[in-house]
């Protein structure tokens, strides 16, 4: 038999994706086009055979039941599983992965396959690759981007299956990609198609007709896939004069009177297309038969499902989405949600004829034909590849964790940093743009953010004129302000961790500086009876036939960055539970419940700590409107803003006045006991109480600000993002901070049973011991009594199980221990005595004479960990002159080299060191050990010959060298990202360029929580400088495909910025 290509006809090999029937009801669609026009199809999947034999009734349609995958697993209809699908997958298909390679390998052959097609089956595309026949894919989305989110929860382990998926789908010659399609990087390239959608069979009247139902009923479709396990549905969800089809009910289910139970094989595009809105979820099927029949689709967000985002964007983009609240969805709050919905006026009017247009590239592909394909470069492929946190991983012998196929990027890309407002907030120099509103209180201090985050503002008062489509959250936000009344503005910063790090929660001094990119937060009281509600809310009340209450309305600008929703509202009441505050374990509960909304916990969680620890009463309602230009997941401090900044609009909004201090201090109860991240204070602190141009000392004892350090002006700091997701949620860093509290627990009660039954004035030894045994902060530890009394009698690993038994608890309120988990000690524990020990000369050298060796010495205290303090007590005495002449040195500023040093100078010089940094000399004040412990902090003869100590380390200390930003990743903190870019700095600060110009940059360290996000950059502050930094910019880039943001620059912090009190001007009446 021929065809129309004059020929025998065409085998293709379709793969179906095992997740849902959405993939198998758009391959319906295209096999359907496929075997009209003569060719025959294999359909490989494990979707029941009706959705395709229903509609395909043909010979040259076979059927083959396999799976070789699982997708996404699903614990409800609205939950993913994140780890459940990466365990699935791995046992479906990555521990049979020969075997099923060899059986389709072997299939392929044996029927002849002309061209494999997948949608979207990653091994599929490998199979054809080794089968030596050409492969395909039909989608809108690939698992190796779904999955990236949940490998950020499993952990590194996990990270293979990514790149694995990557690597399968790379053998595809291109991806056919459908509307609302996600970020795609493995594919090479890329054309792009209408809609896939089934088509209709009966019309609106006969679709009715059949069903009983009359033209002047309203019809709301309800289309989960499956019903919520335990949920009820009831008469009184539905407004008068409507009726529910419900699909995928079981038979067990009672449904209400005006709700009807559809059969489970029913064909619903006709039933979608005689409705006047349709209830459910976001996938493809859904959002395209909803904009094909011009449906609104009420939908409300599942969790972790990376797809979503672009699929909502394409519904609300023409008119045919309605986003409903789960709290609202569960307790059949619909009525003012399909009320919105019957009144949107859908209007996607592109092709809707994507199966004919498939099936036609498809049959030509087979055929032999090769298509050009000039939209898909690969710069493209690697912009795609870091969109919502896609992860660069390391693949075992890569530089830095990329396939070959990721260093495709094209060179002309811009390289200009993107601000992190470019979508919302403006910068803008000039106090005209604040003419809008009038200043009843405070300063915009001349800050560009400030003057746009006003003229944003006064723009936003306007939206409602504007004939221009806008953002959701913009008319959310616009909605919700009486715009004659007052409205505060509060602003605080992210910050660079200069110094300190992880080893915050230990007690270590900490520097940080607030960077440019802040949070803004607007805020405003009403009273209950005059604030403007969201029609939802109003709906709230009235069903709860309530008198006006308290109401917190939330939109946080920028949430679909992070796949969250925009909105949050909430009756101030549910934060009290007869009268009193309710606990913050329940309040965490609370925001958990829906993932799209936890985010508000950040923001509504300021309003119950004020509640709990200061007794504040909220009577009135409060907007508020979050901005935030701190980039999230880099590090930064993205999560502390946004609470400091709120925290401070409220107090000022109420009449509160709290020291920044305090401020910070209850802004950590928000993160730790309502959020749930276990974070020291150093963040909050930062953004709180930092200034502008300097760095804020700190000792977190637990939060002892110790002042302001002034960045010399000759120095320079900058922050280079790795493109690598940080959270301090995340596991990791959880994991190593019970690992220091183990350790410090087991040092406790080491020194305790050291110290029983002596009497403890006898020696010093035992009195330190004494000390130790209620040792309060690891930092309290010195280094030689560490490394001298404990170091060897802590676990490298310690089962958590095991430390219970001993231990009982590890005295930490803000982690829990998993039993079963193996927890890091020695190294977690090590980590913030040694960081403390060198922050400290840190920042004695900052206040030294400027000088090259000054900053270099700083730099090498970036790098260098154990290093620098290992010196003590084991420099050789060979070496005794150099340590002399570092000492003398250091207390003159300068002193010539051959100059003697007394006894009596370098007494007074160990003495001093020793006051200033806490830690008792051993032995008797001599030069020798005098000049042991000035070395370690502020010689500036040591300052030059750092490299020559280095080169001789291995002889001249009996103690490995470790390096600051290494000493991360011995506590499983690092990544390839961030050890790139230091690599990177030492690449430049070590180049003829770098020495022709006098030394530009000299430092780098991971900073933060680690496990990704931003490196900080220590350099002269020369324009030269900044042309390096740039420089690595584009080095990281070329090997990552990822162009990093640079911070650069400082702002003031909340405390200094104090607050705004505006009023929007009265606009003239036009004539």
């Amino acid at each position: 038999m021929e065809n129309g290509y004059g020929k025998k006809p065409l085998v293709f090999a379709y793969y179906v994706s095992g997740h849902g029937f959405g993939h198998a009801t758009r391959v319906l669609e295209v096999v359907r086009n496929i075997i009209v026009a003569g060719h025959e199809v294999h359909v490989i999947t494990g979707a029941p055979d009706y959705i395709f034999t229903t509609e395909i009734q043909s010979p040259r349609l076979f059927i083959r039941k396999v799976l070789l995958d699982c997708g996404a697993v699903q614990a409800d209809a609205l939950t993913v599983d994140r780890l459940a699908s990466l365990e699935k997958y791995v046992q479906i298909a990555v521990l049979p992965r020969d075997c099923i390679l060899a059986a389709e390998v072997e299939w392929l052959k044996s029927v002849n396959a002309d061209l494999v097609v997948s949608d979207v089956v990653a091994v599929a595309c490998r199979a054809a690759a080794d089968a030596g026949i050409r492969a395909v894919c039909v989608t809108n989305f690939s698992w190796d981007f779904i999955y990236a989110e949940y490998v950020m929860q499993a952990g590194h382990h996990s990270h293979s299956i990514i790149w694995q998926l990557a690597e399968d789908y790379s053998h595809c010659e291109f991806v056919i990609r459908l509307p609302g399609y996600c970020p795609m990087p493995a594919f090479r390239d890329a054309v792009d198609v209408p809609l896939v959608v089934r088509r209709v069979h009966k019309s609106r009247t006969e679709v009715r007709k059949e069903l009983g139902i009359g033209e002047g009923t309203k019809v709301l479709i309800y289309n989960f896939g499956g019903q919520p396990a335990g949920w009820k549905l009831e008469k009184g969800y539905l407004p008068d004069g409507w009726i529910c089809l419900v699909c995928g009910a079981s038979e067990e289910q009672e449904l209400p009177e005006n709700f009807m139970r559809l059969p489970k094989d029913v064909y619903t595009p006709d039933l979608i297309a005689a409705s006047d809105c349709m209830l459910g979820k976001i996938g493809y099927g859904t959002a395209s038969e909803a904009l094909a029949y011009k449906v609104p689709l009420i939908f409300v967000r599942r969790d972790y499902f990376n797809e979503e985002p672009f699929l909502r964007n394409m519904l609300e983009y023409f008119q045919c989405g309605v986003e409903i609240i789960r709290r609202d969805l569960l307790t059949g709050r619909w009525a003012p949600y399909m009320e919105r919905a019957i009144t949107l006026k859908p209007c996607y009017d592109e092709g809707t004829n994507g199966g004919e247009v498939v099936a036609q590239i498809l049959q030509d592909v087979a055929s032999g034909k090769d298509l050009a394909r000039p939209k898909f470069s690969g710069s493209r492929r690697l912009q795609d590849a870091i969109v919502l946190g896609y992860q660069l991983q390391r693949v075992s012998g890569k530089d830095i964790d990329v396939p070959e196929w990721y260093t495709l990027a094209q060179r002309e890309l811009s390289s200009r940093t993107p601000s992190p407002n470019d979508n919302s907030i403006r910068s803008i120099s000039s106090d005209k743009e604040t003419e809008d509103f009038e200043i009843l209180h405070g300063d915009h201090h001349g800050l560009s953010d400030t003057i746009g985050f006003l003229k944003s503002l006064a723009e936003l008062s306007n939206i409602r004129n504007s004939s221009k489509h806008q953002p959701r959250e913009s008319l959310a936000a616009s909605a919700m302000f009486n715009w004659e009344e007052e409205i505060v503005v509060a602003r605080a910063p992210g910050r660079l961790d200069v110094m300190g790090g992880i080893a915050d929660y230990s007690g270590s001094l900490v520097l940080q500086m607030p960077v440019r990119e802040a949070c803004h937060v607007a805020i405003q009281r009403s009273r209950p009876d005059r604030h403007k509600l969201w029609k939802h809310t109003q709906a709230r009340q009235r069903t709860g036939g309530q008198r006006p209450t308290p109401v917190l309305q939330i939109v946080s600008f920028g949430s679909e960055l992070s796949n969250r929703g925009p909105t949050f509202d909430m009756d101030l009441s549910d934060l009290l539970e007869g009268g009193i505050p309710i606990s913050y374990e329940k309040a965490r509960k609370y925001f958990a419940q829906d993932p799209a909304q936890k985010w508000a916990a950040y923001v509504a969680g300021t309003i119950l700590v004020l509640m709990t620890e200061l007794g504040v009463q909220f009577m009135d309602s409060i907007s508020v409107l979050v901005v935030s230009g701190v980039p999230e997941g880099k590090g930064v401090s993205s999560s502390a803003a946004i609470e400091v900044a709120t925290m401070s609009a409220v107090a000022a909004s109420h009449g509160l006045n709290i020291a920044p201090r305090d401020l910070a201090l209850l802004c950590q109860k928000v993160e730790n006991h309502i959020v749930g991240a276990p974070c020291g204070v150093m963040d909050q602190m930062a953004s709180a109480c930092g200034e502008a141009n300097k760095l804020l000392a700190m000792l977190c004892q637990p939060a002892e600000v110790l002042g302001q350090v002034d960045i010399p002006p000759h120095i320079r700091f900058w922050g280079i993002d790795s493109g690598i997701r940080h959270s301090v949620g995340g596991a990791d860093y959880g994991s190593v901070r019970i690992g220091a509290f183990m350790g410090r627990k087991m040092i406790k009660s080491n020194a305790s049973q050291k110290v029983k039954g002596i009497n403890i004035d006898e020696t010093d030894e035992e009195g330190m011991d004494l000390h130790e045994a209620s040792l309060d902060y690891l930092c309290n530890l010195s280094p030689h009594r560490y490394e001298g009394s404990y170091v060897h009698k802590l676990p490298e690993f310690l089962l958590g199980n095991d430390f219970i038994e001993n231990y009982v608890h590890h005295e930490d309120s803000v982690t829990i221990i998993d039993k079963k988990c193996s927890y890091a000690v020695r190294a977690p524990t090590k980590h913030p005595i040694y960081e403390n020990f060198r922050v400290k000369a840190f920042k004695a050298l900052l206040s030294a004479v400027p000088s090259d060796d000054q900053v270099s010495a700083l730099g090498e205290l970036m790098y260098q960990d154990n290093y620098v303090v290992a010196w003590f007590p084991y420099v050789l005495p060979e070496y005794s002159r150099e340590v002399e002449v570092g000492a003398r040195c250091f207390r003159t500023g300068g002193i010539p080299l051959d100059s003697p040093m007394s006894e009596a100078a370098a007494e007074a010089v160990a003495s001093e060191v020793s006051v200033a940094v806490g830690i008792a000399a051993p032995g008797p004040f001599n030069a020798w050990t005098a000049n042991k412990i000035a070395i370690m902090f502020f010689s500036s003869a040591l300052i030059r010959e750092f490299r020559f100590v280095s080169n001789v380390s291995s002889r001249v200390f009996k103690h490995d060298c470790s390096s600051c930003h290494y000493s991360y990743s011995a506590c499983a903190l690092g990544s390839d990202g961030t050890d790139k870019l230091v690599e990177l700095v030492q690449e430049v600060q070590h180049s003829k360029s770098s020495r022709s110009h006098g030394g530009t940059l000299y430092g780098a360290k991971i900073t933060g929580g680690g496990s990704g996000g931003t490196v900080c950059v220590m350099g002269k502050n020369l324009l030269t400088s900044s042309e390096q930094i740039l420089k690595i910019q584009q080095k990281y880039k070329a090997t990552t495909g990822f162009l990093p943001y640079i911070f650069e620059g400082s702002s003031p912090g909340a405390g200094k910025f104090g607050y705004l009190k505006v009023r929007l001007r009265s606009r003239p009446t036009e004539v």
